[in-house]
């Protein structure tokens, strides 16, 4: 696990959890007195919307029955919608993954599989889609052993300094704005169809040079991977590891992750509906978008014009607050459930004890 999971552990004995469900009044919060009085104002206020949308907004959810659950409560409301939002999101590469390949996904990794890793800007070994499992993977190549005494060539790019950044063996600095160019610029030296961009900095053309050598010399066995949050450069990304021989060896596109699944787009149509009146009902789940969002601010006042908003977060945060009604989902180590992190691979959630506080399930209720 990595250091975000091994911490989420203290939110389960956080003291400022909210404790039982809750209904705004004027500027304060009063505690419902039971499940069945929350349920029944949620429902009599979304049947008095006179039929507008119910959107659930949610970080992204790899549970299979949690997905048919959903499925099942937004088929009561014809026109509603679930709308998948992740603060650190990888928009880019599935609407780039779609349009290079027909769907909407993100493909696994292995980096234990290649001679040479090229990295534009993506901190794989710490936040980037699944930094534990890239760790493992990564490692298996930086290690010498007699089978195989030799090391896997890392070359990395990138703006700022990341841990990634400070494991590979060459590291070139550029502008973030240059990102686009040195993928363009690769792509170019690969033997793309593209206009090789114009590039002053000279370390930056060494830099190219070298990953362009490397990788054309270990075609099948090297992979391209790419932090940047633009289709564009994407689909740029796309076309290097398609010259390099990286899909089927380094890349599996047959196995997709199921993380960050959240489209940039789907949150700003929402801040938009909501705002000309559109959305009858809010219910967020495992989100903050009023603090996360580009536009918090724009989030909130346009929050306050949906007749009804509930939140299911654990504690009052900034898009709780401004919520009509809040009814807290238990932590997740007081949760039954299940995970489809990887297509075809399942996993079993039990609880680890039982729920602290006056909380329920996401699930339940719906």
């Amino acid at each position: 696990t990595h250091a975000r999971t091994q911490a989420s552990v203290l939110d389960l004995y956080d003291t400022s959890r909210l404790r039982h469900p809750l209904q705004k009044s004027g500027d304060d919060f009063k505690e419902v007195t039971s499940f069945d009085a929350f349920d029944k104002m949620v429902l009599d206020g979304i049947n008095n919307t006179g039929g507008k949308p119910v959107v659930l907004l949610t970080s992204s959810i790899n549970s299979p029955t949690t997905r048919e659950v959903i499925a099942g409560f937004l088929a009561k409301y014809p026109g509603s919608r679930h709308v998948q939002y992740d603060a650190f999101g990888n928009s880019a590469m599935l609407l780039a993954n779609e349009k290079d390949y027909g769907k909407r996904f993100i493909p696994s990794y292995h980096f234990e599989k290649a001679k040479v890793i090229v990295s534009l800007g993506a901190d794989f070994l710490g936040t980037w889609i699944s930094p534990v499992e890239f760790t493992v993977q990564y490692s298996k190549g930086r290690k010498v052993v007699d089978k195989k005494p030799v090391l896997s060539r890392h070359i990395h790019f990138e703006s700022f300094m990341s841990l990634t950044g400070s494991n590979a063996d060459d590291r070139f600095m550029h502008k973030p704005s240059e990102t686009g160019a040195v993928a363009l610029a690769l792509l170019n030296k690969l033997g793309g169809n593209v206009s090789a961009p114009s590039i002053s900095d000279a370390g930056l053309k060494k830099g190219i040079d070298l990953a362009a050598s490397q990788l054309s010399a270990n075609k099948g066995e090297a992979l391209v991977v790419c932090g940047s949050n633009d289709p564009a450069i994407q689909s740029i990304v796309n076309a290097i590891n398609e010259a390099i021989g990286a899909n089927g060896t380094t890349i599996d596109h047959g196995v997709s992750l199921n993380y960050r699944l959240g489209i940039d787009a789907d949150i700003v149509t929402l801040a938009n509906d909501m705002a000309a009146g559109n959305v009858g009902a809010l219910l967020v789940y495992d989100c903050n978008p009023v603090y996360s969002y580009t536009d918090g601010k724009k989030f909130a006042e346009a929050m306050a014009k949906v007749p009804v908003t509930v939140s299911f977060n654990g504690t009052m945060d900034e898009t709780t607050e401004q919520c009509k009604y809040i009814s807290s989902s238990h932590h997740w180590l007081e949760s039954f459930g299940d995970a489809e992190p990887k297509t075809g691979y399942f996993s079993l959630i039990q609880p680890l004890i039982n729920p602290l506080f006056k909380t329920r399930p996401f699930k339940q209720h719906f």
